[in-house]
């Protein structure tokens, strides 16, 4: 290995192929050594824009080449799973954004290959690495803050098939499988382990074919409670709102800022050494890589999240 973690970029064009290359150009240990897409023309464009000497198309041109230890996977939902095994198989590492699959059957074969493997696997649950559900977490490892509910809004207007970008999308996202993951890990990794879930959804969309409201309500083992309300519905506020409501304090995380109750700002500044979720989240990916070991958010760390997808998924049907 050189002295830099040699990272490919898979999915460089889409908007979370390009919040990566943001992260990763501020990370002294990681060279990009090739970014790919579907298409050649947009992709040579973000190699230009981010200064990489290489751009290719499709997976495969990047797994065949010799530069490139690491890869990370921002690509449609339902390739994640199997370009994940892809990668570990070809021996190199692997961030896989979220989620790690569209169903428990890939998400286990995922998981049945990171194991078999040498390689760091990782998925990219970033709420873990915000610097606001940081700082939350550190409270309660502490002891000062104990959570007894978590009530979650997860917002989107968009009723045609485009990305973050406004773009059209080739591929359908999903409320349960992308969108409901990130608040099922989060509660998890605060609270506890999930001993109970129960979901409902609205009508399925006429020309999506998936349901653009849904509710999901979680118990961990602690006792904590957790409601989660999903649109694609909604014309207004665009993400997801937490509220931690606790036996000390009320926080409220939007992405990388907080608050308390009374909607006071929280100075995070000092949480990490960034202020971008994405971006610690690739910091230890790369650090997990040179120090050889399991990094946060692995995906023996996160499957029951996907365990907990599949049992709601079973409800709804």
């Amino acid at each position: 290995m050189t002295d830099k973690i040699r990272v490919a970029v898979v999915g460089a064009a889409g908007a979370f192929g390009m919040k990566h290359l943001d992260g990763l150009m501020n990370i002294p240990d990681a060279e990009v050594t090739v970014v790919s897409g579907t298409r050649l023309e947009p992709t040579q464009a973000v190699a230009e824009k981010y200064g990489v000497a290489n751009a290719v198309v499709g997976l495969d041109a990047v797994l065949e080449r010799d530069d490139v230890d690491a890869v990370i996977l921002a690509t449609p939902t339902g390739l994640h799973a199997s370009q994940t095994q892809a990668v570990l198989a070809a021996g190199k590492h692997v961030q896989v954004e979220i989620p790690l699959a569209d169903s428990l059957v890939d998400a286990e074969a995922a998981l049945e290959a990171a194991e078999s493997s040498n390689c760091v696997a990782m998925v990219g649950h970033t709420r873990r690495f915000n610097p606001s559900h940081q700082l939350v977490n550190s409270r309660i490892a502490s002891g000062e803050f104990h959570v007894q509910q978590m009530d979650v809004q997860t917002y989107f207007f968009r009723r045609t098939n485009t990305n973050a970008k406004g773009e059209a999308r080739s591929w359908t996202d999903h409320l349960l499988w992308h969108h409901a993951a990130h608040t099922v890990d989060l509660f998890a990794y605060q609270a506890g382990k999930i001993v109970q879930a129960n979901a409902i959804q609205g009508p399925i969309h006429p020309e999506l074919g998936i349901a653009m409201d849904m509710s999901i309500q979680l118990k961990s083992e602690s006792g904590a409670i957790c409601t989660l309300s999903l649109s694609f519905n909604n014309n207004g506020p665009f993400g997801t709102f937490f509220r931690y409501i606790g036996d000390t304090e009320t926080y409220i995380a939007r992405y990388d800022d907080l608050y308390n109750g009374r909607e006071e700002p929280i100075d995070v500044s000092r949480v990490a050494v960034s202020m971008n979720g994405i971006e610690l989240q690739d910091r230890e990916f790369i650090s997990a890589i040179r120090e050889g070991r399991e990094p946060n958010s692995s995906l023996r760390q996160v499957i029951d999240c996907y365990r907990v997808l599949g049992s709601l998924e079973k409800q709804l049907a």
